[in-house]
């Protein structure tokens, strides 16, 4: 007769029967909960809102706290049982021992997630903690809450489950034998010996478990266990796999829930590692482990000795896990040094990997920052969600604008949230895309974004998969020990140059555009402290090292991934402008001290008393218009230097016409060789015309005799529908023409040197005032822009189509460029539609080329010959209000000769985002001891007009001083750095500022520098 046919429908119900009986409720909790809107302290624990809660009711709103106090005795019928509590208050929990330690975190069931990857919910607590007051089977537990669930939704802020239950132990054992073989079978091929056995063996199994009385489980147990015998033997595929709980610093939460998210999901962790001594985790981002220092000490101490045990991996080496398209090539930096330097100090480990999994696009300026970090791996998944083209590799040499490379892992299961079932096993050895040349392959298994981590499930399916006969072997351990095995199969990998793009999130480079102003304007800031304190320090004013770390840090938390790129929810952002504006006006105000200290120490018998000093951070001499006590002047001033400018003109300026022009700013004196007629503006090099509704029609280049424009109008701007979310637009925005704003006025500006005309602009809500102007002596149109911006679903761009015919925009990136096509010929051209850029992108011919520069935006668009800013969008979610503010922004248009290297756009670049500073000459100190500065000096300057000094700094453990310098064209050259004071060494250092070589002084003030192609080279000056 035939076989029985076997159903894998109903072995599946047998499988959530097995579930359903695992806990018994046997009596119910007592429920008292103080609510706050805010968390509160556990000592401060019931000074909130009283409410006595039964099953159902409701206890908060979206974001309220409360502390729980769960109370109960334990019947008779439990006494000689396993007895268990099961609690769900539709948020988040997290339990604490008798002085508020964290000791468990709880998440409701109902938490919104990719169920195909498991569930989140954590609901079970254990009565052998030392956390639970027992005394003759009563108890009285703490929790402190959150009325939200792991993605910051609400629930209904009702407590769904307040019980004690039995935990069937045996059924519980059972229901994970028979999961785990169930789904193994089902990822086996069709009509294989051990598929079939395994749901023979199953089949048996039901037919037993009519009830679940202990023999039956008992006879069941013994059947499955035949089969989870079987091993696996040798394996071409190993798979390394390492508890994780990616934790988001913020995203639909605000910041300070990310924090109590921390202390649930580590002493969660803490628990599991003392029911499963296999287990391994690892957990990135430094300023998560500081938060678990300053909030939870004694919770932060049990990490520390787990991470000395070798169970605990801290990993990645940065302070968190930043976007790395908009931060600027020193935040990038002072990411990996902060990070790897807490690592080191507090753990004594070594990072050597960067951990990047939900990063939106890798920057092709990393793998130089690795390696010269001692950083040599990096792992993402990102890559995974692009749209168009699939990243052909798994494992690969990432290779960096200057030829650097890294080794790089993506997880072939396409997740850091792996259920680690034996599904996650299937996925990954039939999906590895390297598995022809590699035996390796990483798992990282648990629940993330919103924290959580892994539960008893994870554990449980990898204590039965270890080395089960039809999956690869898994082994849990630590990701570093994967990277060693993997960097022996080193030769075999193919490499990957340039960025790594991801083909989605492109929204991501303009959503939120006053936190991207920020940021620029911090970056810019602090490195302008950073090089003043360093002068000042030099002549006795204490470095403010403490108070800049600390700036520092906060700016580095403000570009985590869902943050600097707009993809969090409103209060984020209402949170995050307000310290903006803070650090802004505290970091300005410490340049101003630290610059008007430098100006009361220059000379009074080289200078007048009582004129301005100013100064130029950037490494080239600058020549241009001030706008100084009511007069205009045009000032020369020297390298990363200053110079003084005194009633009786600038005498730091040595050419005749330096001192000569100045005018006071109402006079309009005809010596200024700028002009103004009806629609047209005019200086000495370029003229400007603009049509009936401002758009301009020409732009004459008077020097070159060639017109700039091409075709269409110029300074485009329109607006396009976009119904996006935060992270993404239609990549089909401009199918439809985009709607013109609204010119209601166009008035003149004359001031001095400057000429321009003022454009008022109306678009629905909306309204936008443009000032155009062009400067005597200068190719930069600059276009100085206020927005009011109150719509909704609309995105904002302004369009220059040049006449320029070129393959290639070249487009600035942290310390260096890249070259991107401007044609569509395949999938890959085509994906890049928008593209990222820093302060220029240019499109240019051998002999000619037009830049676009800008001081705070990072979207861009070029596509044949016309290049495109994106300047405002304001989607609708996750931040309903999105952008619907009020913002000030500048880009500029900069024809030029020759391409964009001639033309040396970098430092054009810099000079509109990085102005030269003024601070008054007081009267001459009478204090003979001080040191007194000349009335213009040079402190630094490179003598090749290629090389860019990024940042001039105190050393981290020393008085030493560190410059980093890199070389901005892609060539290679040599160069001497003229140091403007006595150096007794100098010697070339890592990014970590570790020393590599001693370089040679030539004069006590000179060192002679050889560059590759866009190299960083970082140097420490002793005294």
């Amino acid at each position: 007769m035939p076989y029985e046919p076997i159903r894998l429908g109903h072995l599946n119900q047998m499988l959530s029967k097995l579930r359903e009986a695992i806990y018994e409720p046997i009596a119910k909790l007592n429920v008292t909960a103080w609510v706050t809107p805010e968390p509160v302290s556990f000592e401060e624990r019931m000074s909130g809102q009283k409410i006595t809660l039964s099953q159902g009711e409701r206890w908060g709103e979206l974001w309220d706290c409360a502390w729980f106090c769960f109370t109960g005795s334990i019947p008779p019928s439990g006494s000689d049982a396993k007895v268990v509590l099961l609690l769900d208050v539709n948020g988040e929990l997290c339990l604490v021992d008798h002085e508020g330690t964290p000791v468990q975190g709880l998440t409701t069931i109902n938490s919104e997630f990719e169920f195909t990857l498991g569930l989140p919910g954590k609901r079970v607590v254990e009565l052998d903690h030392s956390s639970i007051k027992l005394a003759e089977g009563a108890f009285e537990l703490w929790a402190d809450a959150g009325n939200n669930d792991l993605f910051g939704k609400y629930q209904g802020g009702t407590v769904k489950e307040a019980v004690i239950a039995i935990c069937h132990e045996d059924i519980r054992s059972l229901y994970y034998d028979t999961e785990v073989l169930l789904e193994t079978a089902e990822h086996l091929p069709a009509d294989t010996a051990r598929r079939e056995k395994i749901l023979q063996s199953l089949y048996n199994v039901s037919l037993i478990l009519t009830e679940f009385t202990p023999d039956r489980i008992h006879r069941a147990k013994g059947l499955l266990n035949e089969q989870l015998s079987f091993r696996g033997g040798d394996s071409v595929m190993n798979i390394s796999a390492v508890g994780h709980a990616h934790i988001d610093l913020a995203w639909l939460w605000p910041i300070r829930e990310t924090i109590r998210k921390g202390a649930r999901t580590f002493s969660t962790v803490l628990r599991m590692m003392e029911r499963y001594p296999d287990y391994v985790f690892g957990a990135s981002q430094p300023q998560l482990y500081d938060w678990m220092k300053e909030h939870y000490p004694k919770l932060y101490d049990q990490i520390k000795e787990r991470v000395q045990e070798g169970r605990w991996e801290p990993q990645g080496a940065m302070w968190v896990e930043s976007d790395t398209n908009v931060p600027g090539g020193e935040s990038l930096v002072r990411q990996i040094l902060y990070g790897k330097r807490y690592f080191q100090q507090e753990f004594g480990m070594e990072m050597k990997s960067l951990w990047m999994p939900d990063v939106f696009g890798y920057s092709a300026s990393l793998p130089q920052l690795l390696k010269k970090s001692g950083v040599d791996y990096m792992m993402t998944q990102k890559l995974s969600w692009s749209e168009y083209n699939r990243h052909p590799h798994h494992s690969f040499l990432w290779e960096g604008i200057d030829g650097s490379s890294v080794l790089t892992h993506m997880p072939p299961e396409d997740t850091y949230n792996s259920p680690a079932a034996p599904r996650s096993i299937a996925k990954a050895e039939r999906e590895y895309l390297d598995k022809n040349v590699s035996n390796h392959a990483l798992m990282l298994f648990g629940i993330g974004d919103g924290g959580g981590g892994p539960g008893e499930e994870h554990l449980e399916r990898l204590e039965r998969e270890k080395n089960l006969l039809g999956l690869a072997p898994v082994v849990q351990e630590p990701s570093w020990r994967f990277f060693e095995r993997l960097n022996e199969e080193r030769e075999r990998f193919q490499t990957w140059r340039g960025e790594l793009y991801l083909e989605k999130h492109q929204g991501t480079l303009t959503s939120q555009a006053r936190s991207k102003r920020y940021n620029r304007k911090m970056e810019k800031a602090l490195r302008e402290l950073e090089f003043a304190a360093v002068l000042a320090n030099r002549i006795g004013k204490s470095y403010p090292a403490e108070t800049l770390e600390t700036i520092w840090k906060e700016v580095l938390l403000y570009q985590f991934h869902d943050i600097l790129p707009g993809s969090s929810i409103k209060r984020v952002y209402d949170e995050s402008l307000i310290r903006y504006e803070e650090l802004l006006q505290q970091t300005e105000a410490m340049i101003t001290e630290t610059y008007g200290y430098l100006a009361d120490h220059i000379s009074s018998s080289e200078a007048e008393p009582y004129g301005v000093v100013v100064f130029n951070s950037l490494p080239w001499e600058r020549e241009e218009w001030l706008h100084i006590d009511g007069r205009w002047c045009k000032v020369q001033v020297p390298s990363m230097g200053y110079t003084v400018v005194s009633d009786y003109g600038n005498q730091g300026v040595e050419r005749e016409v330096a001192s000569s022009i100045e005018i006071d700013s109402e006079t309009l004196d005809s010596g200024f060789h700028v002009t103004a007629k009806e629609r047209s503006i005019e200086n000495d090099i370029l003229i400007v015309k603009f049509d009936q509704n401002g758009g301009i029609t020409s732009i004459l280049d008077k020097l070159e005799a060639r017109e700039v424009m091409q075709g269409q109008r110029g300074n485009d701007l329109r607006v396009y529908h976009d119904e996006g979310d935060a992270w993404d637009f239609r990549h089909d925005y401009s199918a439809q023409a985009g709607m013109p704003l609204i010119l209601n006025d166009i008035r003149e500006l004359r001031d001095g040197p400057r000429i321009g005309l003022v454009f008022d602009y109306s678009y629905g809500e909306s309204t936008l005032t443009q000032t155009v102007t062009l400067t005597e002596g200068s190719r930069r149109i600059d276009f100085e822009t206020s927005a009011d911006w109150r719509e909704n679903g609309k995105m904002l761009r302004t369009s220059f189509p040049v006449n320029i015919r070129t393959d290639q925009v070249h487009c600035e990136i942290q310390f260096g460029s890249l070259s991107r096509p401007t044609h569509r010929n395949t999938m890959w051209d085509f994906a890049k539609d928008e593209i990222c850029a820093h302060q220029w992108v240019d499109l240019s011919e051998p002999d000619y080329g037009v830049a676009l520069l800008n001081d705070c935006k990072y979207g861009h668009r070029a596509i044949n010959n016309v290049l495109d800013l994106h300047l405002l969008r304001s989607s609708s979610y996750p931040d309903p209000v999105a952008d619907r503010a009020e913002h000030q922004f500048t880009y500029s248009l900069y024809p030029h000769q020759g391409n964009h290297v001639q033309a040396e756009i970098y430092r054009r670049g810099n000079e509109l985002n990085i102005p030269l500073r003024l601070s008054s000459l007081s009267a001459p100190s009478t204090d003979v001891s001080e040191e007194k500065l000349p009335y213009t000096k040079a402190f630094l300057q490179p003598d090749h007009p290629h090389i860019m000094v990024e940042s001039v700094k105190k050393a981290e453990d020393s008085n030493d001083i560190i410059v980093r310098l890199y070389e901005t064209s892609g060539t290679q050259v040599k160069t001497k750095l003229s140091i403007g004071w006595n150096a007794a060494e100098v010697w070339e250092v890592d990014l970590m500022e570790n020393n590599i070589s001693t370089l040679e002084l030539q004069n006590q003030s000179d060192v002679v520098l050889s560059f590759t192609p866009f190299e960083i080279i970082s140097l420490r000056l002793k005294g």
